[in-house]
């Protein structure tokens, strides 16, 4: 079907390469050649699009709505691109606020629909003026965006050509060639109902193809999140990366490193909780990003098939739930990600002396500490993945009273499942997951003839360390 949609207006094959230059102007596909329609947004977005033109703006729907509508999927959310600066933007919404340092946005608020608004952004230029002032609007307009306001419109990139900040605004056709991916730089108007397509994207979601627009190392240089965003896309729709932009990543991967942690939280959020958390991990692991994410748990599945199941498994079951409309925390994946490298570490610790307990403890304390290094982890996150944690050591100890008292805790059902994990994998023998399931079925009296009949688990304490002799002196 696309490729019936999009044969009259692709590009010669010599110019579908070209994926940086607009100097011929932008493919416009005409509304009946397409099924997007107004209706096909958000009541927010045509609210967004509708208010920005009449004050005599250009608006545009960009990126991930355009593409997911024209390939018949729900987006999750709409952006708008404009040439409004963002507190002209400002000015007309009062439902809105301005956001960002690095790039300046403004989220428009309908109930809880967000419509992100960015602003036409220009060429990147490291000699460009340090500051811009706001184009001439209307006087109405002006007095409503605060006369002579000045934008704080800067660019400032790094030595390795990373965008520290990036505030020049622009035209629609240099915001075209700042996008990242051709797949996400088509620009729907709601006044003409045209697709305009600058570079390949129309062509390549035919072809099902990630590519980046301009050259690879450049543009992953600027932003090396676009290496993850590659293989988010991919595993996502389904799609492959084209093999110009899939080899850099290999070498530039370890730039990830210069990406704030905060960021990557974020990041890593966006890959694992999106529904196809199963096709990322490989994804991942292919092209090498896994290390710059997980070190320790990619040094933790080197020939270890027993930490490879558990993951596959607990990523299976995320998307599940997700599918299913259930929550999910990342809390959890954590939890899994990072097990077997505090395992090992707590058998260390066991050997020098510490109860198992204590071990997995100081263990958990030390293995996010390192994990903390690439990902920033709220606290609110990592109290439960140590619970998770500790109570796989609970969870053998099945006397009526404490058996009671932990199926009642807030964390009994992911350390419940975690343990069903560990069974799943090999890890541990199978059994102690099927009794607590039996268990939260089982009626009180039920519940208190299990626990007496229960085995007992040894409780293992801490090793006593000798005592030095005394030394005396003569």
């Amino acid at each position: 079907m696309l490729k019936r949609l999009f044969s009259r207006h692709q590009r010669s094959s010599s110019d579908s390469r070209r994926t940086d230059k607009t100097a011929d102007g932008p493919v416009s596909l005409p509304a009946k050649q397409h099924s997007l329609t107004p209706e096909s947004l958000s009541p927010g977005a045509v609210k967004v699009l509708k208010r920005l033109n009449e004050a005599g703006f250009k608006a545009y729907i960009v990126g991930g709505g355009v593409r997911d509508l024209l390939l018949g999927a729900k987006p999750k959310d709409f952006d708008v691109a404009t040439d409004a600066h963002p507190e002209q933007v400002r000015s007309l919404f009062k439902n809105s606020r301005i956001i960002g340092r690095r790039f300046r946005l403004v989220h428009v608020l309908f109930g809880r629909e967000m419509i992100e608004v960015a602003t036409f952004r220009a060429k990147l230029d490291e000699n460009s003026p340090a500051n811009q002032t706001a184009p001439n609007t209307s006087s109405d307009q002006r007095g409503r965006s605060k006369r002579g306001q000045q934008n704080v419109s800067q660019q400032r990139l790094s030595q390795q050509g990373q965008i520290l900040q990036d505030n020049i605004f622009g035209s629609l056709d240099e915001d075209a060639v700042r996008r990242d991916f051709t797949i996400n730089a088509l620009y729907f108007g709601i006044d003409d109902q045209n697709i305009l397509d600058y570079s390949t994207g129309l062509e390549d979601i035919d072809k099902q193809t990630i590519r980046l627009i301009g050259i690879p190392t450049e543009r992953y240089k600027e932003d090396p999140v676009r290496m993850l965003r590659a293989v988010r896309f991919a595993a996502k729709l389904d799609f492959s990366i084209a093999p110009d932009c899939a080899q850099p990543i290999f070498e530039l991967g370890p730039l990830l490193s210069n990406i704030p942690a905060a960021r990557l939280f974020e990041e890593n959020l966006k890959l694992f909780l999106g529904g196809y958390a199963a096709k990322v991990f490989p994804l991942l692991q292919q092209y090498q990003l896994l290390e710059q994410l997980f070190p320790l748990t990619q040094e933790s599945l080197s020939n270890n098939s027993v930490a490879q199941k558990l993951i596959d498994q607990a990523l299976a079951n995320t998307d599940q739930r997700i599918a299913s409309g259930k929550p999910v925390t990342p809390a959890f994946l954590i939890a899994v990600f990072l097990w077997h490298p505090v395992k090992l570490r707590q058998q260390e610790l066991q050997q020098a002396g510490l109860s198992p307990m204590a071990a997995t403890q100081k263990a958990g304390q030390e293995i996010l500490a390192q994990q903390r290094q690439q990902l920033s982890i709220p606290k609110r996150f990592t109290l439960v993945v140590k619970e998770i944690w500790e109570y796989q050591l609970r969870l053998p100890i099945r006397s009526a009273k404490r058996a009671e008292l932990l199926v009642q805790t807030p964390r009994f059902r992911a350390a419940y499942d975690f343990l069903l994990l560990r069974e799943h994998s090999g890890e541990i023998e199978p059994g102690l997951g099927q009794w607590w399931t039996d268990y939260q079925e089982a009626d009180p009296s039920k519940r208190h003839q299990m626990a007496v009949a229960a085995p007992r688990a040894k409780r293992q304490r801490s090793r006593k360390k000798p005592r030095k002799p005394k030394t005396t002196s003569d």
